[in-house]
């Protein structure tokens, strides 16, 4: 009797380890938990890692960023501060009923994911098995993202043009900051040549927002 219970005891036990052998494993799906399992190529880690810290005000800098070649540097965190002028626009365009602000906005999105491209094919090129390397703590960065709060834009209102310039201007302004120190310290030609670009279409951009603030802040 007793040797019996215990062969029926052992034959539930493999029956019971065979199940669970067989259960699917939980795949944790978010995007946060991709940024750790995704493979050393990292164009589509970073990719994924930018969409993921944008979503919100708050960001944060990647595993040893400021370890990195400066270049790569500039290349992931500007990619990721100007996803967040997109968000931003896009914002916008579905929600403001004003048409400058929306063809200006327009225009922030044409130019800033034309960027965004050739940042990520450089960084293909230049840095293609490198981890992602977005660092808050390049100067401007911060400043770009301080005054950011996508959930009180989304929440649009009576102040939504304005309280978008009041977020867009010192973005626009870090991004300057970030530019300058790329142009100083870069060492591939093309970045500097972007930050260049970026440096003078912003500051005539700062410009004119600061005068459609003043006319809305009236």
């Amino acid at each position: 009797m007793k040797s019996n219970l215990c062969k029926l005891l052992t034959l539930t036990g493999v029956l019971l380890l065979s199940a669970a052998c067989q259960q699917p494993a939980t795949v944790n799906t978010s995007e946060d938990a991709a940024i750790g399992t995704l493979g050393t190529n990292s164009t589509a880690n970073m990719n994924v890692q930018m969409r993921s810290r944008t979503k919100g005000s708050m960001m944060e800098s990647s595993p040893d960023a400021a370890n990195a070649p400066l270049d790569l540097q500039f290349l992931d965190t500007m990619s990721a501060q100007h996803q967040t002028a997109i968000d931003m626009a896009k914002t916008v365009v579905a929600k403001s009923d004003n048409a400058q602000l929306k063809a200006f906005a327009e225009k922030i999105i044409r130019d800033q994911n034309e960027e965004i491209t050739r940042m990520k094919n450089w960084r293909g090129i230049w840095f293609a098995e490198s981890l992602p390397a977005i660092n808050m703590e390049i100067p401007g960065m911060m400043d770009s993202i301080r005054s950011l709060n996508m959930k009180k834009l989304e929440a649009g209102g009576e102040l939504f043009n304005l309280r978008f310039l009041e977020m867009m201007i010192p973005h626009h302004q870090g991004a300057v900051t970030m530019s300058r120190e790329a142009l100083g310290k870069a060492k591939h030609a093309e970045i500097k040549s972007l930050a260049s670009q970026i440096i003078k279409s912003h500051e005539v951009e700062i410009k004119k927002m600061q005068e459609w603030k003043t006319i809305l802040s009236k």
